[in-house]
């Protein structure tokens, strides 16, 4: 049997093994602490916004007017102009179906189709005038189709969300909210959209997640490209339109105390995963008012196509495929079906509790077959 120790050695090791955060670095979720504590991986660009609703202040806050293009976070708005003051079940049908699935699995089409009936641009410009919001504005003249170009600041996602939660009809609050808690990991074009709020805190917590200008994201090959993935160029009327951009934006804890917006660009050429595990840190280091973190060690990996099963062994069901090169949760570990990746071979399965599966430890970027100092499952 050949062992991750004899093959990688300490070298790798040091290279590869993402540093897990430890008990003690932690952040308080002290609303009276002001203190900043975002953790701005190098070569990011970030604008950041984290409200306690209890308190009524802020506990973070990055480049929080920053205007960033929004990806699919503008779905937020295009739901709400819909909506308006009434109630889904004032929706035909197909109409509500198109949200549902717009709202859950980020589906693009149903954006698509509502931009464009209820007049593209002035879908924004009505939100603005609605919520007051100060640094949102429709794409530039030279996109007007491009809805994901829509540009956004931290400070006004938590405007949106404020006003979803304490201003809007209970009917329209509830709806959108619902089918935020119902965020599928997997969204319509393939992405997995559990990074950011999802991976760092335990439920509850609510999210709309945005993404551009990546080649692939995970669950699935992505479909054609749309206004949500690919790229436009250089910067436009101040809104970053070439580099790759990440967001997750929603609520955490009881009563969705924390409104959490983390908007990121990232360096030309970032790959899904490692944009994926910037963010989870940044998002992880975020001082989050009545989060739960979840337990475990956050551990890199390596290879693409990286299967997480129901158990542990081959013959179980997929549960999801993970980004190639994202860093994840391992809480314990136990011994299964022996698995061969010339020239690695183990019979070690870590399972991964936000994605609620296992995943053979070939694929862990650690230099035993083990997870040193992991305990069992």
């Amino acid at each position: 049997m050949v062992t991750r120790a004899a093959l990688l050695g300490a070298v790798l090791l040091a290279l590869v093994l993402p540093a897990a955060l430890p008990a003690s670095a932690a952040p308080s979720s002290d609303p009276s602490s002001t203190a900043v504590r975002a953790d701005v991986p190098p070569g990011v660009t970030a604008g950041i916004a984290v409200f306690d609703r209890r308190s009524g202040s802020f506990t973070e806050q990055v480049n929080p007017s920053l205007p960033f293009r929004s990806a699919s976070v503008v779905k937020l708005l295009i739901a709400l102009d819909l909506l308006g003051d009434r109630g889904p079940d004032a929706l035909a049908a197909q109409d509500r179906a198109r949200v549902d699935a717009m709202l859950r699995a980020s589906d693009d089409d149903a954006a698509g189709h509502f931009w464009t009936v209820n007049g593209g641009g002035a879908i924004v410009d009505r939100m603005v005038r609605k919520l007051g919001l100060t640094d949102t504005a429709g794409p530039p003249a030279t996109h007007p189709g491009y809805w994901g170009y829509t540009a956004l600041s931290a400070r006004d996602t938590v405007r949106i969300y404020r006003y979803l939660l304490d201003t809007a009809p209970a009917a329209v609050r509830d709806y959108v909210m619902g089918g935020l808690r119902s965020s599928t990991r997997c969204a319509d074009d393939g992405y997995d959209q559990h990074f950011g709020i999802p991976g760092a805190f335990e439920r509850p917590w609510a999210v709309k997640q945005g993404w551009s200008g990546f080649r692939s994201g995970g669950c699935t090959p992505p479909v054609a490209a749309t206004p949500e993935t690919r790229t436009g160029g250089p910067a436009v009327a101040g809104v970053d339109l070439g580099r790759p951009a990440l967001h997750s934006t929603g609520t955490v804890g009881p009563d969705d105390r924390a409104i959490v917006a983390v908007l990121t660009l990232h360096p030309d050429g970032t790959s899904y995963g490692k944009a994926y595990t910037d963010l989870g840190r940044l998002t992880r280091s975020l001082n989050v008012p009545g989060a739960t973190r979840p337990a475990g060690r956050w551990i890199g990996t390596w290879g693409a196509d990286v299967n997480v099963r129901t158990d542990a062994t081959t013959a179980s069901r997929k549960l999801t495929v993970l980004p190639a090169g994202a860093e994840v949760l391992v809480s314990c570990q136990k011994r299964g079906q022996e698995v061969s990746i010339p020239p690695y071979t183990n019979d070690w399965w870590a399972y991964l509790p936000q994605y609620g599966g296992y995943v053979t430890n070939i694929y862990l970027s650690v230099s035993e077959n083990q997870v040193p100092g992991l305990g069992l499952c």
